[in-house]
């Protein structure tokens, strides 16, 4: 299952417009090949998307399910990733008015639906992404032996665009001919991709080795693989980021950072060091469990979505200053500039 771009998409947003939650359907709309017939959130209904995200599309904000059937959906797309990935009552009975209407679901949330609803109509299918592949094992650092680049975005924090840097850099990537493809290791990647490995649903032990499978898959037919980074080495509570390196064996790193971000979002009392540090911290990391050559970070992909444009870019020539690598904000003004120093 995947959604294309002859799909009408409604994405369940609830309050996730102005809040962190709402990142994997706010990336969709970026992102996403499907048509986005209607947003569902209360909080910003009747708001113009671009002034209340940044995003210059005209798609209707509405407040309800009821509302948004007008705009002739045919899948709704669950946009929030709550702490946990738990569903709420409130949204499920939401989610089963959809259902009841004819919708199809992406789920990426913990909770499955499938289980709930036995009895769908012939073009209705249900997809929860957070399920753990068949046929895995342990890593093995199979893929040292690969001739393709592999690149991975790792970050001082979560949430702080990993996965935006890997499409951006693989878009410029394809515009210029390169063979690249974007895998995706979380919920918002996979809707976007239509595949990929649910990372934070598959059980530690295997977690090295399913990265390590997909790799192996992927690299046969790509020269660059843009690996979608998740959590952070520094954040206490995050367990993806190490099995993202020992899996995939990167060629290369990007670290992504949040421009004037001190501290772990949701653990403040955690100090991100400075960027030189973190940087020593990933390629030390990187360099063993299986690497046979030197990992380095080549670029910094900077979040400077609160800032002005003056201000982001003031802050870029900072960071090339302070760490000696390229630096942009991708998301910003393109993937060209960092693809320039990578290759």
């Amino acid at each position: 299952m995947h959604l294309t771009a002859n799909h009408r998409v409604a994405i369940l947003l609830d309050e996730g417009v102005k809040g962190s939650h709402g990142k994997t359907g706010l990336a969709y709309i970026r992102y996403g090949q499907a048509a986005i017939a209607a947003i569902i959130d209360a909080q910003t209904a009747g708001q113009s998307l671009e002034k209340v995200a940044g995003m210059a599309k005209d798609i209707p904000i509405v407040a309800d399910l009821q509302t948004a059937l007008a705009y002739k959906p045919d899948v709704l797309l669950i946009g929030i990733a709550p702490s946990g990935g738990i569903l709420s009552d409130r949204l499920l009975e939401e989610i089963k008015q959809g259902i009841k209407a004819g919708l199809s679901v992406v789920n990426g949330l913990h909770t499955p639906l499938a289980p709930y609803f036995d009895r769908l109509q012939p073009q209705q299918w249900i997809w929860d992404i957070r399920q753990e592949p068949t046929g895995l094992a342990i890593a093995l650092a199979k893929a040292q032996s690969l001739s393709c680049r592999r690149i991975l975005t790792v970050g001082t924090d979560m949430i702080v665009g990993k996965m935006s840097t890997c499409l951006e850099c693989h878009e410029a990537a394809q515009k210029r001919g390169l063979k690249s493809k974007f895998l995706g290791t979380g919920q918002g990647g996979i809707m976007i991709a239509g595949e990929g490995i649910p990372l934070d649903a598959i059980r530690v032990d295997f977690a090295a080795g399913a990265v390590e499978k997909m790799v192996l898959e992927a690299a046969e037919n790509y020269d660059i693989l843009w690996i979608e980074g998740q959590g952070s080495l520094l954040h206490p509570g995050s367990t993806a980021t190490l099995p993202l390196i020992r899996g995939s064996q990167p060629t290369d790193l990007i670290l992504v950072h949040r421009v004037g971000q001190t501290q772990i979002h949701n653990a403040p009392q955690v100090a991100i060091p400075p960027l030189p540090e973190v940087i020593e911290l990933y390629e030390q990391v990187a360099k063993v469990g299986g690497a046979t050559d030197p990992v380095k970070v080549k670029a910094i992909a900077l979040n400077t979505f609160h800032l002005e444009e003056k201000e982001a870019k003031k802050a870029i020539e900072t960071t090339q200053e302070t760490t000696g690598l390229p630096s942009t904000d991708v998301v910003r003004f393109g993937g060209d500039y960092l693809l320039d120093y990578i290759f």
